[in-house]
């Protein structure tokens, strides 16, 4: 996709031989990564005031997140054979400008319809972003230097989400809903203009063929496992019609690919990626950073804003405390990739499974430094993660597969963020409910606690104002429950993920 010279690998110096216009393409890649991230948690922000805005009722008010995180889904994959067909410049050219685009529509719609396409113009433009940023910093820059470029790559994808709801709430305060769209429109402009300079000697083409049953049959398990995911709470699960054929759809299609990808002579997605030893430990490592990624950025703001009755905009700044453990990585976790990357993967990770073990110790009075200091140390983990394990990933794979195997790489890790939603929102909401009737066995008035002259009069279960305020509080109670299983289920993903980094083969980035 490239010209010849990226195939060389430049005389070795550090990031001051770098020329003007590979700093170009470090902020043109950090600049759309970026966007694209902040709507990820941007729309779950001004959700409740899409709602209103449009009279739509929570179920469909929900598709337009659900059609989003489909139309991306689909889109990833397509990536590399995009990629081949467009060529750099181009692929970059229409992916950000649909993408700006289409976030204008979402702030412009009228109606719930209007939005719903726009978003999933939004999703489907918007997927190739990272994946494409990806290949094309591997593809630049010489290998003792992609830790830097992954590192600025990185800022895109981890400040995003979280810079997202800051702005987007201030834009909303000022104006309304649609302001949160429209600030992405500016940006997106000024990504096209660097995108026309960076990008200026990367314009090869090549007449590739789509493997269209193998496409087809990816897009509709894809397709089937989002929906699945993200309605079969809404739905619950294989109670619901819509649920079971989605998942029997889903689960035949993803056997018509499979049989097709190790048959085919030129498949869409070729499995012998995956006998790439480096790239299949790190797949599988993107698939749970992409677990820990937002689970917590989802989980948090409705516990503080329904437990502990916290503004928006307080919840806003706590959880950026995530970015700012982010950044603090970024002044060290380019030497450390180098030296010790498999040591740097593994801290990642146990830094990320003491983060979530310190959230599953929180109790209804979590204080502001108890939240803000955790989410830090979360995007620590996070950062110092990241890094080693996208270089080593790429570490092993031939320059030809970078750009088919970042499709594959954040296919896998957006999966892992969905999937790990779900099960989070599940655990949440069942073992809350079950939280709940125990602890209603304890609240009766013959409980000796009841009649003590300290206990709270407004807690009086004899009178009807104070058993409907004691109930209130038990639920709080069954809720925090259901958030503390919901953290401590992270922390053990985490940790159990830890011993991979040891299945990477060691190479040398110096």
């Amino acid at each position: 996709m490239g010209t010849d010279v990226n195939a060389v690998e430049p005389s070795r110096g550090g990031i001051l031989s770098l020329t003007g216009q590979q700093w170009l393409i470090v902020f043109m890649v950090q600049l759309s990564n970026m966007l694209f991230n902040m709507t990820i948690t941007l729309a779950n922000l001004v959700l409740p005031q899409m709602r209103g805005t449009l009279s739509a009722t929570q179920d469909e008010i929900s598709w337009v997140i659900t059609l989003n995180l489909v139309a991306t889904a689909i889109a990833t994959p397509m990536t590399a054979w995009l990629a081949g067909r467009l060529g750099w410049r181009k692929m970059m050219l229409v992916t950000v400008g649909g993408f700006t685009f289409a976030s204008l529509l979402c702030g412009l719609a009228t109606s719930l319809e209007t939005l719903i396409l726009a978003r999933v113009m939004q999703g489907a433009f918007g997927a190739p972003i990272a994946p494409l940023g990806q290949a094309i910093l591997l593809a630049t820059f010489p290998r003792h230097l992609q830790p830097f470029a992954l590192v600025m790559w990185g800022v895109g994808s981890v400040f995003g989400p979280v810079v997202g709801p800051i702005l987007g709430a201030m834009a909303t305060e000022a104006w309304n809903w649609r302001a949160a769209f429209f600030m992405i429109v500016p940006p997106g402009i000024a990504t096209l203009v660097c995108i026309w300079f960076a990008l200026k000697e990367h314009t090869t083409a090549k007449a590739l063929r789509l493997d269209w049953i193998g496409f087809i049959a990816l897009a509709i398990a894809l397709v089937c496992a989002q929906l699945v995911l993200d309605r079969g709470q809404r739905m619950d699960w294989f109670d619901s019609t819509e649920i079971v054929i989605c998942t029997l759809v889903g689960a035949l299609a993803f056997w018509v690919f499979v049989v097709h990808c190790l048959t085919s002579k030129d498949p869409f997605l070729d499995p012998r990626i995956l006998l790439d030893r480096n790239f299949a430990v790190g797949t599988l490592i993107a698939f749970v950073i992409g677990v820990l990624s937002f689970t917590s950025l989802v989980l948090f703001p409705t516990l503080l804003h329904d437990l502990r009755g916290y503004p928006e905009d307080v919840i806003s700044v706590l959880i950026s405390a995530r970015g700012l453990g982010n950044w603090t990585a970024f002044l060290f976790i380019t030497q450390l990739t180098r030296i010790a990357p498999r040591f740097a993967i593994g801290a990642g990770l146990a830094i990320q499974a003491a983060a979530g073990f310190w959230m599953s110790q929180f109790d209804i009075n979590v204080t502001h430094s108890a939240v803000f200091w955790s989410h830090y140390l979360m995007g620590l983990g996070n950062s110092v993660a990241f890094t080693p394990m996208t270089v080593m990933a790429f570490s092993t794979l031939p320059r030809e597969k970078i750009t088919e195997g970042a499709a594959i790489f954040t296919m896998m890790r957006n999966f892992g963020s969905s999937l790990f939603i779900s099960l989070s929102v599940l655990v949440l909401i069942r073992t809350s409910s079950i939280s709940y009737a125990e602890l209603a066995e304890f609240v009766t008035a013959y409980r000796p606690i009841f009649s003590d002259p300290a206990f709270p009069a407004m807690w009086n279960p004899e009178a009807a104002e104070g058993l409907m305020r004691l109930s209130r509080e038990v639920q709080r109670q069954a809720n925090m429950i259901g958030y503390i299983n919901a953290f401590t289920m992270m922390a053990a993903v985490a940790a159990v993920a830890i011993p991979l980094a040891v299945c990477l083969r060691k190479t040398s980035y110096r």
